[in-house]
């Protein structure tokens, strides 16, 4: 199974609070103004600093939080469509195709790959 990879470099100090808040608000709404004034830089500057640190947009590393935490979820039976209000996710689908992105399969599919491991 291919996961969102959680053993990111550490972030060098303007970002830690942005991490901060992203890792324990991924539920919400998170605005890049918000993390840029947060990390007390302007938002074309935070987000060039966030890509050049960790490879990805704020938005993407978002997304990747949330589908690490639908995953632990889903593996406790959440039905999917909780799952992607738990989240953040707009919907079921808006779920599945972050899902994808990160994971290579659909949630459903990652159920199944989860109960033929537990299986074996």
């Amino acid at each position: 199974m291919n996961t969102f990879n959680q053993s990111m470099p550490r972030a060098p100090a303007p970002l830690d609070n942005a991490l901060a808040f992203i890792e324990s608000h991924f539920d919400q709404a998170v605005s890049l103004a918000q993390l840029a004034d947060m990390s007390a830089l302007s938002v074309s500057r935070f987000a060039t600093v966030f890509r050049q640190q960790f490879g990805l947009s704020p938005y993407k590393y978002l997304c990747g939080v949330r589908v690490r935490r639908a995953q632990t979820l889903l593996l406790a039976g959440m039905p999917g469509s909780v799952v992607a209000a738990e989240v953040g996710f707009f919907d079921q689908s808006h779920l599945a195709r972050h899902f994808k992105r990160f994971c290579g399969m659909t949630p459903s599919s990652f159920l199944q790959s989860a109960r033929a491991i537990k299986a074996a």
